[in-house]
């Protein structure tokens, strides 16, 4: 294995992320989301010449003199806009291809990039493809730039599809010539400026209303008795077309058999063929647009599903949560006359009998800022059997062993090793110790009075063999202080509820935790495989078949980290930690008994909430800022809402349970910007790290001393 912590993928990350922001914004534009302006007409509008507006509907402005074409008799210019469509759009062309007719797609460039066989289809079968925009944007109102910008863009659509230009171009919103407004005159000069043939139509059937077959058709042939020949203006997307393709069925059946042709509007004007064929360098920048667009068609696709996925599975996380721990609280608050009931709950506080004699070890490496207070509280008791305290010094190179030296406490034990790690010193304690319940207290944790009666009394089940205590933030002043005060009783808290009514405790923490001597034994000590020594080790005794309590009155008072550097390396050490001890026991999800039970529940709970879902958070959220700044924006703020809404509602009673005040709960909704990313990184570091193969050392937390001056106190008074 590699030591040292990766780096370079924070590159690769910051890449995809960037990666990820464009394809969207790509889609967001592709689909109309970017960049449209209210209809704003010029302040000196140049009005259309009249022999354009009294003229035919084709509008050619070769040489630099506008002049329009009209299709000679008995023949017709089906003309469809918007697609192409994967529903729509083939089955007219099934239409056209049954009748021998053939037609003029005026296709959206984003649906050509999207579609791009079915393009390739349209050409194929005889039929030709104009320009209708790649977003569908009003080019009367749109600026100079925006409009070149749509042309160009659909142009390499068609180059990477089909490996085709096209010379015809329609305005979207444009109808009859002598309804052409001044704003769109001033668009279709510019585009006959670059080479486009404008085409506008004869018979607008207004088939987007959906008015009914009957309609469309005799809107399309509202001339049929003068053999006139026309541009027939249709829609192959949209919506629902269904109308439209039967609207097309019936044309056609009415006007052949008079002696009518139906063919591409190029060939009915006789002008050159739309399509031109366009070198490879064209077709490769072509493809590139397609490829993304398509990739990021995809991926909102993708995204807007897992975000549904993840969502629920947070409501369904939040729920079960709440529930598991009314029933927790009911099993372990309600009277008992008999201590424990057959389904688990223990007995009260109070072990039946005298109280056990119990070793109380604190394993100390460079604790001098907090140590003294540590020990003191230990003895500030009102346990009533006996115990001892043993500081196991890890080769601290500070003041820490002087420091419990200089207390001359009674009852306290000294006990100096050169450095080997927590595992090791917790170990060297346990050889040391003389009874048989062992305590295992951080070097930065004070205790209540009643801390260690609390957390001995579970143990007089013989079922459980580990007890974890409730861990709570000291230094809970300032943000981060409130941030981490939440997540410990409203995340570490209230999963232990629930992992204690499904037998599945994944970690008895570091801070607070009692176990029987001989259970460690069992399993061979105090793990030292993994940076998560008490998440492995809590393990470990749920696959042999000890039952591993919460035990909520038994409280402990730690010192977090105080700055967001500090946070990260805690953080980063406790997530890999417990991806290890996972990796560790991964064969529990196939056992039988106490130990395939512990892995299918707890393993599967961690896999899916503290690693695959952090994981693919980023994402999620920039589909959520995509959802809010280009689609409608109420839903994802609803969304957001209602979530944050329901964890106060959960952190709330959380809170209560833990006789905590609510009123740090206002830090909440704050909490989703910073902490909650900042946790999202951890995660993925981890993973990258563990991939990777490389050994991720142990970071010590600087200590600021909140206990050095201050004497703890109830929870009551906090």
């Amino acid at each position: 294995m590699r030591r040292g912590e990766p780096r370079g993928h924070w590159v690769l990350l910051l890449l995809g992320g960037l990666a990820l922001t464009v394809l969207l914004l790509l889609d967001g534009y592709a689909h109309g989301a970017v960049g449209e302006a209210p209809r704003k007409d010029p302040a000196h509008p140049v009005p259309a010449p009249s022999a354009i507006t009294s003229g035919g509907p084709v509008l050619n402005m070769a040489g630099g003199t506008p002049h329009s074409l009209r299709t000679p008799a008995k023949t017709i210019a089906l003309t469809f806009d918007d697609g192409p469509d994967p529903t729509w759009t083939p089955r007219i062309l099934d239409v056209l291809r049954r009748h021998g007719a053939h037609g003029t797609f005026f296709a959206v460039g984003a649906h050509i990039a999207e579609n791009p066989g079915l393009t390739r289809r349209i050409l194929r079968e005889g039929n030709e493809i104009g320009s209708h925009t790649y977003t569908h944007v009003d080019l009367a109102t749109a600026p100079a730039w925006r409009a070149r910008l749509e042309l160009d863009l659909t142009q390499r659509a068609l180059a990477g599809a089909a490996g085709v230009h096209t010379r015809l171009m329609r305005m979207p919103y444009s109808s009859v010539p002598d309804g052409l407004t001044a704003p769109e005159w001033g668009a279709a000069r510019r585009a006959g400026a670059d080479g486009y043939v404008v085409v506008l139509t004869d018979r607008d059937t207004e088939d987007w209303r959906r008015p009914g077959t009957a309609e469309i058709v005799k809107a399309a042939l509202a001339a049929e008795r003068r053999g006139q020949g026309a541009v027939v203006m249709l829609h192959d997307s949209g919506g629902d077309r269904a109308q439209t393709v039967a609207a097309v069925e019936q044309i056609i059946d009415r006007l052949q058999p008079q002696g009518y042709r139906f063919t591409t509007l190029s060939q009915a004007m006789r002008m050159p063929a739309a399509d031109i064929a366009v070198p490879g360098r064209e077709k490769a920048i072509g493809w590139t647009l397609v490829a993304a667009q398509r990739t990021a068609s995809a991926l909102t696709g993708w995204l807007g599903a897992l975000f549904g996925v993840a969502g629920a599975l947070y409501v369904l996380r939040l729920v079960l949560l709440l529930v598991f721990a009314h029933v927790h609280v009911r099993r372990v608050r309600r009277p008992s006359r008999r201590g424990a009931s057959r389904r688990g709950p223990r007995a009260g506080p109070a072990p039946p009998g005298p109280y056990p004699d119990i070793s109380v070890i604190v394993p100390a490496y460079n604790e001098e800022a907090g140590i003294a207070a540590t020990v003191r509280s230990l003895l500030d008791t009102d346990y009533p059997g006996a115990f001892e305290v043993i500081v196991v010094d890890d080769g601290s190179s500070d003041r820490t062993a002087a420091i419990v030296e200089g207390l001359a406490l009674p009852g306290v034990r000294l006990v100096r090793k050169p450095n080997g790690g927590k595992p090791s010193a917790l170990n060297a304690g346990a050889a040391v110790a003389r009874a048989e319940i062992l305590v295992l207290v951080d070097g930065d944790t004070v205790f209540q009075r009643d801390t260690l009666r609390h957390i001995v009394g579970p143990l007089a089940d013989p079922r459980v063999g580990a007890v974890s205590g409730n861990t709570k933030v000291a230094n809970r002043g300032g943000l981060l202080g409130r941030w981490q005060h939440i997540e410990y009783v409203i995340g570490f808290n209230l999963d232990r509820r629930m992992f204690d009514v499904l037998q599945c405790m994944p970690t008895v923490p570091g801070a607070i935790g009692a176990f029987r001597r001989s259970v460690l034994a069992r399993v061979g000590g105090v793990p030292a495989e993994t940076l998560a020594e008490d998440t492995d080790l809590t393990m470990a005794i749920c696959r042999s078949g000890y039952r591993v309590v919460y035990e909520e009155k038994a409280i402990a008072w730690t010192e977090a980290p105080s700055s967001l550097r500090q946070l990260w390396r805690q953080r980063y050490r406790w997530c890999y930690g417990t991806m290890q001890a996972m990796w560790k026991h991964r064969r529990s999800l196939v056992e039988r008994g106490p130990s395939g039970r512990f892995g299918r529940r707890c393993l599967t709970y961690l896999a899916v909430f503290q690693v695959l879902l952090p994981l693919f958070a980023p994402a999620v959220d920039l589909f959520a800022l995509f959802g809010l700044v280009f689609l409608n924006p109420v839903e994802p703020i609803l969304l957001w809402a209602g979530f944050v809404a329901a964890q106060t509602a959960a952190g709330a009673y959380a809170l209560w349970l833990d006789g905590e005040r609510v009123r740090p709960l206002w830090a909440l909704p704050l909490q989703q910007f910073v902490y909650r990313q900042l946790m999202y990184l951890v995660v993925v570091q981890s993973v990258v790290t563990a991939l990777l193969g490389s050994r991720l050392g142990w970071h010590t937390i600087r200590r600021t001393g909140t206990f050095s001056d201050v004497p703890p106190q109830p929870a009551s008074a906090r």
